[in-house]
């Protein structure tokens, strides 16, 4: 029997339609697009791609690696730049053949100019040139779970948490569904269900916190083979925009679909309380001024990993406006700012314009003199124990407000954000960072109060006011009880391929 011959690959990129920038070939290469991610430490595709490597050499396999490339959340990606991403994907896999498994890490939002789909339309074509071939993909819940997604992959498994923190469970999960299913040992029978809900869901608190328990809890009995549950990602403006749920039974299309009901029924019964309500700028000085202690406060609606520019100003005027010291801020996506500042060197004062560059979503520039008090070449921040690289940063101080300016656009992760820089952060009474949920995870256990505040931005929360042209108005919460005229949620069609109940090897 000749050896098992598994291909590993990754693309990523989560698209927000409503951002006032596109994604280019150059947010990939600032990222970085490599053909041994798997064999580094670095970033949500290398631990993925690592965990399909380890994996799959351990059990006697062949491996075959394509690139790695991700992009931070932003506008559409370039026509040209996705076709030519995934074309190389499809190339190597063509060199690659014949093989007995296909295993990607994708993100499921990727909206290109003329795709609205573009997993699906990878998988699709993975299909059509490894037809035999056990094909699995590991997804972000922030994803658009399309019928043609499911219906190309014999298995998709997405991460269950939020913040994620399980990157690599869901990969080595991923692993076990199709080598089960490549040695015949399980038969894996989707159901997909749409909740017709848009929503955004962090995992850490109830309601939420108990319906993904009760996922693992159905997996762990074996009930299932595998559940995840697809968010949605709101700020993407396609057919297939909201919250669904995909569950795999072995050989069994009734339980799968029985499941995935109830699943889909606990998530609409908690509609409601699932719904953001987060405090205003305002709202959030006001309480932090009544608290003690040190307050810590995500800016969601600045977050770059939901695609917005992280350039806002709005935050920094009403700090400012109060008067506030004891404060630190960051990031703000600003280059050429930064470049200038450390041209100018540590010590040096210069007026500078902040913020308010990227469009109407940024607010205004804010006006102000500083100091430059510290500079990195290659900062960089821990992000769940890899290193995410911010570029040339710096360090800017005025009037007892602290401000971190970087190079590469990216959320704030980890306090090292700050500390990198020299800013000592347990002197601070306030700190603001551009993220919505992922910062939790460092920050948590710093401050004495954490929340997040809901600003003006290009991440609106107000989802039944979404200004979609290509979704359709039929979801919570622009509906207050989108299945009243059916009685349940809609159970989506898929082809017979999808629930193939034999594979045969390809070698």
């Amino acid at each position: 029997m000749s050896q098992p011959r598994t291909f590993i690959a990754a693309l990523a990129a989560e698209t927000n339609s409503f951002a006032p920038f596109p994604t280019g070939r150059s947010a990939f290469e600032e990222e970085g697009i490599r053909r041994d991610a798997s064999r580094q430490a670095n970033g949500m595709c290398a631990e993925a791609l690592g965990v399909f490597r380890r994996r799959a050499e351990a059990a006697g396999h062949a491996v075959i690696e394509s690139i790695s490339a991700y992009a931070q959340p932003g506008g559409p990606v370039v026509r040209q730049v996705f076709e030519a991403l995934r074309d190389t994907i499809l190339a190597d896999l063509r060199a690659a053949m014949p093989v007995d498994a296909v295993l990607l890490l994708l993100h499921g939002a990727m909206i290109a100019d003329g795709y609205d789909d573009c997993e699906g339309d990878l998988l699709a074509a993975v299909r059509s040139i490894a037809p035999q071939a056990v094909i699995g993909a590991s997804l972000d819940p922030h994803c658009h779970l399309t019928t043609p997604m499911v219906a190309a992959a014999d298995m998709i498994t997405i991460f269950k948490e939020y913040p994620h923190d399980d990157v690599a469970p869901t990969a080595s999960a991923l692993f076990d569904g199709c080598e089960a299913k490549r040695t015949g040992r399980a038969h894996p029978v989707p159901a997909l269900i749409d909740t017709a809900m848009i929503g955004f869901y962090p995992t850490y608190a109830q309601p939420m916190r108990g319906i993904v328990d009760g996922v693992r809890a159905r997996e762990a009995t074996g009930a299932i083979l595998s559940g995840s549950i697809a968010h949605g990602f709101p700020w993407g403006d396609v057919s297939d925009t909201g919250t669904r749920v995909l569950v795999y039974a072995d050989g069994d299309a009734e339980t799968a679909e029985r499941e995935a009901r109830a699943i889909g029924q606990a998530l609409y019964d908690a509609r409601e309380a699932l719904l953001p309500r987060y405090p205003g700028i305002e709202e959030s000085l006001d309480w932090a001024a009544a608290l003690g202690g040190r307050v810590v406060i995500g800016d969601h609606s600045d977050n770059p990993g939901g695609g917005a520019p992280s350039d806002s100003s709005f935050f920094l005027a009403a700090i400012r406006a109060r008067g506030l010291r004891d404060v630190a801020i960051g990031g703000f996506w600003d280059p050429v700012l930064a470049r200038l500042c450390a041209d100018a060197g540590v010590g040096a004062r210069l007026p500078v314009r902040l913020g308010g560059k990227m469009g109407p979503s940024s607010g205004m520039p804010v006006d102000l003199l500083v100091e430059v008090a510290g500079i990195a070449e290659d900062h960089g921040q821990d992000a769940f124990g890899v290193r995410d690289l911010l570029g040339l940063s710096v360090w800017l101080r005025s009037a007892g407000i602290d401000m971190v300016v970087t190079s590469v656009r990216s959320q704030v992760y980890g306090l090292d954000f700050f500390t990198g820089l020299g800013i000592v952060l347990s002197d601070k009474r306030l700190v603001v960072v551009k993220s919505s949920r992922h910062f939790e995870h460092s920050f948590a256990p710093f401050a004495d109060h954490l929340w997040t505040a809901s600003s003006p931005g290009a991440l609106s929360l107000d989802f039944a006011a979404m200004p979609y042209a290509k979704r359709a108005r039929d979801y919570h919460p622009a509906m207050a009880d989108p299945w009243a005229p059916f009685g349940s949620a809609r159970l989506l069609p898929l082809p017979s391929s999808a629930s193939r109940t034999s594979s045969t090897s390809a070698t």
